[in-house]
């Protein structure tokens, strides 16, 4: 079937041409050739337009805002059940105050995890490390 086919004669041409007119490559200045894709307005809009477009700004903004503020609050709280299951207890250990004992709830959910045993002191001798266990 790729046999029966024939090939175009004509090359496709560059629609767009070079332009004409070459610069002078020392050629310092503004040509004033440039065209910009959104042009100002010939002339100032009137308020009913510019309080349309304001309004519009705000609730972007607003809704920007707010949507900053969930992202982050989720964040926060993916981080703290993260934090809960790492720990497998509370991750906030400034909940439980200071001089408190925990009560049967948080001891029994694993909130109050003990601190592993102090290793006794190094000593050249262990009769060394009786008599400082006596004082």
């Amino acid at each position: 079937m790729i046999d029966n086919q024939i090939p175009n004669p004509n090359p496709p041409q560059n629609p767009n041409p070079p332009p004409s007119k070459s610069r002078v490559s020392g050629e310092p200045g503004h040509t004033g050739n440039h065209h910009y894709p959104d042009p100002p307005d010939a002339a100032n809009p009137d308020a009913a337009t510019l309080r349309e477009q304001w309004n519009f700004a705000k609730r972007q903004y607003s809704r920007w805002y707010s949507q900053a503020w969930g992202s982050a609050i989720l964040a926060g709280m993916a981080f703290f059940a993260l934090g809960w299951v790492i720990k497998g207890g509370n991750p906030l250990p400034s909940l439980v105050k200071h001089g408190e004992k925990p009560n049967q709830e948080q001891k029994r959910h694993g909130d109050d995890v003990p601190s592993p045993p102090v290793p006794p002191p190094l000593t050249s001798s262990p009769r060394d490390a009786h008599e400082i266990s006596k004082s």
